[in-house]
């Protein structure tokens, strides 16, 4: 009698337990009160693209010719691309790099916790601020540089599906470039330069008319460069199509190749990722 209830009481606390999802949910509310704490890094976060977009869209604000838009108009959907991959790739790989040389992750490895509910923490982390950032630069967009918000629900859709798959590749791109460097020092190194270069090959700094087309051609390899693609299609005039390698939006193909990223990237984080340092065998 006795046993039957122990296994009872036992079966009930096992089941008011939460899963992987619900323990997500709470990683990724710790993982935003440890960033929101950190305010020097939630100011260079939010502030490094609109710094960016300011500049540029000051200096380059002549008339496109023959697309019917200003260069400032140019940018903003352009930095709002490199700030979805800014909170995304850029954070999630220097952060882990800097997690497990500091051997949080082998601690937390030891816990009870799912391992999938590291990475939905994560993810809720990298959704929240990618949602504050294109959100920021779509005001500044809008009211500095008369950027029109989409006036059909089309245009609204292909800016939700860039935004998901595109955040969703970096992050994953994020996870697994983390186990390169081989130290939480050089993470910043190694993360940063292949970003910055990709901005510049990808049509964000630059126009894409403006740079060669092999220049072009590698960056066709990496999401940046459509994900720049794509916003330019949802939230710029038609006209502006001529501007574009392929002369025009190419919905399907952005669509093609940031689904591949998305496999591709989380084939990557299975094969690469560690929990542990090297040295630490």
């Amino acid at each position: 009698m006795t046993t039957t209830v122990v296994r009872t009481r036992a079966d009930a606390a096992a089941e008011r337990l939460p899963g992987a999802f619900g323990i997500g949910l709470r990683r990724g509310a710790l993982e935003l009160r440890q960033f929101f704490r950190q305010r020097d890094q939630v100011v260079f976060t939010f502030a490094f693209p609109v710094v960016f977009l300011f500049l540029f869209a000051s200096i380059f604000s002549d008339d496109v010719e023959g697309a019917g838009i200003t260069a400032s108009q140019l940018y903003v959907p352009a930095m709002m691309a490199a700030g979805i991959m800014s909170t995304s790739f850029q954070s999630l790989g220097i952060s882990i790099a800097i997690e497990r040389d500091e051997k949080v992750l082998r601690r937390l490895r030891g816990t009870p916790m799912p391992p999938a509910s590291y990475f939905l923490g994560k993810i809720w982390l990298v959704l929240v601020t990618g949602l504050m950032e294109t959100a920021i630069l779509l005001l500044v967009g809008t009211t500095l540089y008369d950027v029109d918000l989409p006036s059909d629900a089309t245009r609204w859709f292909h800016f939700t599906w860039i935004f998901v798959l595109g955040l969703t590749g970096c992050a994953l791109l994020g996870i697994a470039i983390s186990s390169v460097p081989k130290s939480g020092k050089s993470a910043t190194s190694v993360v940063v330069l292949p970003f910055l270069v990709l901005q510049f090959i990808s049509g964000v700094y630059i126009a894409i008319d403006t740079i060669p087309d092999w220049m072009l051609n590698i960056g066709a390899l990496f999401p940046l460069k459509w994900m720049c693609q794509g916003l330019r299609g949802a939230f710029l005039p038609d006209s502006a199509q001529v501007l574009e390698q392929a002369g025009g939006w190419e919905f399907g193909r952005i669509a093609l190749v940031l689904g591949a990223w998305c496999v591709g990237g989380l084939l990557l984080c299975l094969l690469t990722f560690r929990w542990k340092n090297r040295r630490d065998g």
